[in-house]
């Protein structure tokens, strides 16, 4: 295994008048496959460095670029203390703002501090945010397959190995059963053959969580993601049909395009709704929380700027009434999976958090990576994150560009109309 510089995380950090931030730098690496982004502040202080997740898997180049051009000459110079200050900063500095690519990076910024604060002050970050209110995160886990049979015998596999959450997600044609390996057409005679039929997924899914009631014990929760793939009207009728299978929550029924009628929607719906993972500011979460449109707020945290404002989010979603379920699969570094769990274990409104098992290698580029054990996610307790990351690995596994813009193309319906991926 490659040699890395240890991190003596058991040492506070001297309050330093003249600590100032020595280099910012984005580090991207990809052990799983998936493009990971991650930020590292140096500080004048020897040793004592912070890092923060960045990751928008799509677009991680400009990120990067975004970081190392941009945000860098912004930052060196400055005291590392002042997390809401040199955010602002770094979110006022391009005039025009906001957008997926300026809030990773000042996500990496923003958690990179909060990694530094935590490390000098000898504490976790989630003691710096008022400690904790519960001992874990409850988690939950995909299980998917080609048929019902398939995706009921995975998630059979899940519950054995501790999850009592497992989000069920079925092949449909077309590539429209988001999550599930792709089946054959039945349009072979459509303008495009291998079209999605949103009257067949309505269709289909119910069918889906009827045998998966009967064959799973009454005290597993289930949930389902349609992926934004739906009209205001067929996700109410999506909705009621699953009403009778008591699921825990129904994800992005609806388009961003289309959030304004998320109010009625759910107010139509048996379903508890979960949505956010296509929020690309805070304030696109605030809206979501405060017209009541949702009863989970899925925000992906760097993708709305990091811990700092998404702290904020849980604040409000407490005094609402909503609960939070961070977006964290694969396209979460394990820091920003430390962040999320920071903020499961220290917010009231903590209602689930997504699962993702990392592999062998991401443990060998960040040492430190969280462990799900029997369906609970536990933050680490040593200083700041707890997590390392190990350059000379990391190094060995370069990210690529193909295969995910591809992904992110969507999918057509068998009319060819583009719908969302």
């Amino acid at each position: 295994m490659a040699q890395h510089s240890p991190t003596n995380f058991d040492q506070p950090w001297p309050v330093r008048d003249d600590l100032r931030i020595r280099e910012v730098k984005a580090i991207v690496t990809a052990p799983q496959g998936i493009p990971l982004v991650v930020v590292k502040i140096e500080t004048t202080e020897p040793g004592l460095y912070g890092l923060g997740c960045a990751t928008f898997t799509q677009r991680w180049k400009a990120v990067r670029t975004f970081v190392d051009e941009h945000l860098a000459r912004l930052l060196v110079g400055r005291y590392p203390g002042d997390i809401g200050d040199l955010t602002r900063l770094a979110s006022y500095s391009g005039y025009w703002r906001g957008g997926p690519v300026t809030n990773n990076a000042i996500s990496g910024i923003d958690q990179a501090l909060w990694d530094i604060a935590g490390k000098r002050a000898g504490m976790p970050v989630y003691e710096l945010l008022g400690g904790k209110v519960r001992a874990a995160a409850d988690t939950y886990i995909h299980a998917s397959g080609k048929t019902i049979e398939d995706t009921i015998e995975h998630a059979k596999s899940l519950v054995g190995q501790g999850w009592r959450h497992v989000r069920l997600q079925m092949s449909t044609p077309g590539g429209g059963g988001y999550g599930a390996p792709q089946v054959p057409t039945l349009y072979p005679d459509a303008p495009y053959r291998n079209g999605w039929s949103a009257r067949d997924y309505l269709r289909s899914t119910p069918e889906l969580f009827a045998e998966a009631r009967q064959a799973l014990p009454d005290n597993i929760e289930l949930l389902h993601d349609v992926h934004s793939r739906l009209t205001p009207k067929e996700a109410i009728i999506l909705a009621r049909s699953l009403e009778p299978y008591g699921l825990f929550f129904l994800e992005d029924v609806l388009a961003p395009e289309s959030w304004d009628r998320l109010p009625e929607v759910r107010a139509a719906s048996p379903v508890p709704l979960a949505v956010g993972e296509l929020t690309t500011s805070m304030n696109d979460a605030v809206r979501l929380i405060r017209d009541h449109g949702v009863d989970f707020i899925r925000s992906h945290v760097s993708d709305i700027g990091g811990l700092t404002p998404a702290r904020k989010l849980a604040d409000l979603a407490e005094l609402c009434g909503v609960k939070t379920a961070w977006h964290g699969p694969g396209d979460t570094s394990p820091i920003g999976a430390a962040a999320n769990v920071a903020l499961d274990v220290t917010s009231v409104a903590f209602g689930i958090q997504e699962g993702h098992i990392y592999n062998d290698a991401t443990y060998e580029v960040f040492p430190g990576t969280l462990r799900i054990e029997d369906g609970w996610l536990r933050p680490n307790d040593a200083p700041g994150w707890g997590i390392d990351v190990d350059l000379e690995a990391a190094a060995q596994y370069p990210a690529e560009l193909s295969g995910h813009d591809e992904w992110a193309a969507g999918v057509r319906r068998i009319d060819g109309a583009l719908e969302a991926p």
